[in-house]
């Protein structure tokens, strides 16, 4: 598939490089791991300029996009696309059918992901259209995005369109101001927020741990955290308690064993036992909660992504000045909402942050509409400081 769209007239100024007159836009697949290195290095050249943006790691994108590697692409299919103008890349965008959605949600929706252009309106609506082509060749009737690749994927969702002024944390996405403005522009309509809540302050509101602990003897609610020693045991628990946990959650997509395991994987260098909980009624495992230190203020000191061969020790020695968490993960299983263990979680992942000397914590993402989640989050003290926006358009 190739798009080739004449100039007909300036594009939006701005950004990188802000369009005016030059060759027509063309949108090409990628194809080898020349284009595939220039996918990648394009997020590099549109957010050079940006100091809270934080570089993701280059093997680490790599392994997500390579289709032999990732096991998103088991069930799913995937095909890349460039912006050319010229020999000058000037886009990049990915067109997703992930065959679990449709099944699991009965619904013919696509995606796009992994979007990334200059302030170029042309631009943008050709990766748009490609990518919407593309998605409709395989029978969808709609498109959502930006899902770099899905709700489960850590390589980020959503346009971040409030709250710029601050760095993302770990596993959350950032992006230049105008991408809302050229993802409307190309005729797309809002399909949800998502939130990003802040907690901070040395101590939590006193009422809340006194209701805590009353609530958590008279339940009989046992809080634990995971026993790295059965790292495999403890995820086959947590990975049981996910999959039922949020079935019902707006865009839920349920984890495959080899997703699952891929993911833990990834997360088990950097996690800290003491805020990744699990919650206990009687024998039952029916709750959990995730939280990691927010690594991203280390490697953000990793200006070209890679951690080697000299990259690690900046990462050592920046992890050791890391202040905040980020708390990505919290659910519990249908029949044990509403019984005040989202408060528990909660408040044993501060009092311990607070014992490891963090000073803040993030909790994202939340759905706009699940005020019992926030409404939690509330009586914590926290507040909503980044919005970010999912986009959908009827093909």
């Amino acid at each position: 598939m190739s798009v080739t769209t004449p100039r007909s007239g300036p594009a939006v100024g701005g950004g990188a490089r802000g369009g005016g007159s030059g060759p027509a836009v063309r949108v090409e697949p990628v194809r080898g791991r020349r284009d595939l290195r220039r996918f990648i290095d394009l997020s590099w050249r549109i957010n050079a300029g940006d100091p809270n943006w934080v570089p993701p790691l280059r093997s680490d994108l790599m392994t997500v996009l390579r289709r032999g590697k990732h096991p998103f692409h088991q069930h799913a299919s995937v095909e890349y696309f460039l912006a050319w103008r010229g020999d000058r890349v000037v886009g990049r965008i990915a067109a997703i059918v992930n065959r679990t959605h449709v099944e699991f949600h009965e619904e013919p929706l696509g995606f796009f992901g992994f979007f990334e252009v200059e302030r170029d309106q042309e631009a943008a609506s050709a990766l748009l259209a490609a990518a919407e082509d593309w998605v409709r060749a395989r029978g969808m009737e709609r498109i959502r995005g930006p899902a770099s690749f899905s709700t489960n994927d850590e390589t980020g969702l959503a346009v971040l369109v409030d709250g710029f002024e601050h760095p993302p944390a770990i596993m959350m996405a950032h992006n230049p101001p105008y991408y809302a403005e050229l993802i409307e522009g190309a005729g797309y309509e809002k399909a949800k927020d998502l939130l990003a809540y802040m907690v901070e302050g040395p101590t939590p509101p006193e009422r809340l741990v006194e209701g805590v602990r009353r609530l958590q003897q008279r339940v009989g609610v046992r809080i634990r955290p995971v026993d790295v020693r059965r790292f495999g045991d403890e995820v086959a628990i947590i990975k049981g308690i996910y999959n039922t946990a949020w079935a019902r959650n707006w865009g839920f997509v349920p984890l495959s064993d080899a997703e699952f395991d891929h993911l833990a994987r990834q997360l088990r260098p950097v996690l800290e036992p003491r805020l990744c909980l699990i919650a206990e009624v009687g024998d039952e495992p029916v709750g959990f909660a995730l939280a990691l230190p927010d690594y991203n203020q280390a490697l953000r000191h990793l200006k070209d992504g890679r951690l080697f061969p000299f990259g690690i020790f900046k990462l050592l020695w920046y992890r050791r000045r890391i202040d905040a968490a980020r708390v990505l993960t919290l659910g519990l299983k249908p029949g044990f909402r509403r019984m005040g263990i989202d408060a528990m979680l909660y408040l044993r992942i501060f009092e311990e942050g607070t014992k490891l000397g963090y000073k803040r914590a993030e909790c994202s993402w939340i759905l706009e509409d699940n005020w019992d989640m926030r409404r939690g989050l509330e009586r914590l003290g926290a507040y909503v400081y980044k919005t970010y926006r999912l986009y959908e358009k009827a093909l």
